[in-house]
């Protein structure tokens, strides 16, 4: 009987190797809806988004005056944050709407380039267009993110 227990472990063991080396792991399921918890978390990725595009009226309003100064000026100061809070948005979206709305960002700060060397050059027709390609992908970008309504 005592010869019997050290095999008996040893089979007990090896039995235990095979069944776990053997086995599948489980896949973790990637969410493809958002959980009303995760938009509520989303929300305050959101916000201050929400804010600087309402702060866009802003800009408008100096490339209208042709105001270049206020115009670079704005776009480095108020809106400089803003790159930081895409960033942290965009990766916390479902995989399914994260390279979507990284494509989105850059395009936005692509436009914010733009405007910066138009405002530089004083050249008012690139401004403006760019300042409306701008909108364009910042509503674009605002429609990602789900919200409670």
């Amino acid at each position: 009987m005592k010869k019997i227990r050290p095999i008996l472990s040893l089979l007990l063991v090896l039995v235990t190797t095979l069944l776990v080396s053997c086995s599948s792991p489980t896949k973790a399921k990637i969410p493809t809806v958002y959980s009303p918890e995760k938009i509520e978390q989303l929300q305050l990725y959101r916000a201050p988004i929400a804010e600087a595009r309402e702060k866009m009226a802003t800009l408008e309003e100096f490339i209208k005056t042709e105001n270049w100064v206020d115009t670079r000026t704005f776009i480095h100061g108020p809106l400089g944050g803003l790159r930081q809070s895409m960033a942290n948005a965009s990766s916390r979206l479902l995989q399914k709407d994260q390279k979507s709305a990284q494509n989105l960002a850059r395009e936005l700060f692509s436009h914010f380039e733009r405007i910066d060397a138009a405002a530089k050059e004083r050249n008012y027709n690139a401004a403006e267009a760019q300042y409306f390609e701008a909108l364009k992908d910042f509503d674009a970008y605002l429609d990602i993110i789900p919200s409670n309504s």
